[in-house]
């Protein structure tokens, strides 16, 4: 017999309704994008969310640029505090953007969890990762290497899984920061040493490792800090942090290498202190 075999019914049918299937999700998540631009702010162009405020026309603004504004943006009228309880009813019923969409992330989320999501978003901007300074750049993981080349070039790279982080000077006064970069296993990790005044002219160390990537890429390593000298030791062990994290929360919660003054100079030489470090995949 030649000819092609007949597609069974029954299977035809699961195919229709497959089809059917997939045209409605198609369908519904572009009626989800359709309803969500209705809730586009004229001024910034992001998301008026609930609670949702309206001039007396109608006009929405969201209330990032609300309290910026003597006046509404579309009619030039007042903005007063009328509430618009039909939009906020429409909004729990739609699926919003990650506001990080520009840089790769699809998520579309409901307004109650955009805020939560973003925050811990893996597509979000990376900050510039140097402690204590005032750079305000951000930017692409792919980014940040070239921005610390270009803009921090007194920061010093050394290569391999083993190095000494030598902090000079550690008895200068006030608030000081140590920065230096490693580099090992095609990755970088930035090694951070901060002095803080503390209370009563008490002074703490705080020293860290942090990797130049997400959390998901440090869980791939760990990393020992050791100082030595005298017949004594100091270790601590952890997993880097990335700099999506950074290490301001690490301190705050001691979860890093503390010491004090008088312990620095226990293993101090000369105002010097050298910190082994060692960077190991796990």
């Amino acid at each position: 017999m030649s000819g092609k075999l007949p597609i069974p019914k029954r299977r035809e049918a699961a195919l229709n309704a497959s089809s059917s299937s997939n045209s409605s999700l198609s369908s519904a998540d572009g009626m989800s994008a359709d309803l969500a631009s209705l809730f586009e702010c004229p001024v910034c162009f992001d998301y008026v969310l609930p609670p949702i405020l309206q001039c007396q026309s109608g006009h929405l603004v969201c209330s990032n640029c609300r309290s910026k504004l003597t006046c509404c943006p579309t009619c030039r009228g007042s903005l007063g505090n009328i509430r618009n309880l039909a939009m906020e009813k429409v909004a729990s019923n739609v699926k919003f953007p990650c506001k990080h969409s520009s840089y790769g992330c699809n998520a579309s989320l409901i307004y109650t969890d955009k805020t939560e999501h973003e925050d811990a978003c893996e597509f979000r901007p990376y900050l510039c990762p140097c402690p204590g300074a005032s750079c305000k750049w951000q930017g692409a993981l792919e980014l940040v290497m070239p921005h610390l080349m270009m803009s921090h070039k007194s920061i010093t790279t050394l290569q391999g899984e083993d190095i000494v982080f030598l902090a000079t000077d550690i008895n200068l006064p006030g608030a000081v920061d140590w920065v230096m970069m490693q580099s090992c296993f095609n990755q970088h990790f930035m090694l951070v040493l901060e002095k803080q005044e503390k209370f009563d002219g008490h002074q703490q160390f705080f020293a860290i490792v942090q990797l130049i990537g997400s959390r998901k890429e440090a869980e791939n390593y760990a990393y020992r800090l050791e100082l030595n000298g005298h017949r004594r030791r100091l270790t601590w062990e952890a997993m880097p942090r990335s700099i999506h994290e950074g290490v301001a929360s690490a301190i705050l919660n001691s979860d890093c290498l503390v010491f004090d003054t008088s312990i620095a100079q226990l293993f101090a030489d000369n105002g010097n202190l050298g910190i082994n470090v060692t960077i190991s995949c796990v």
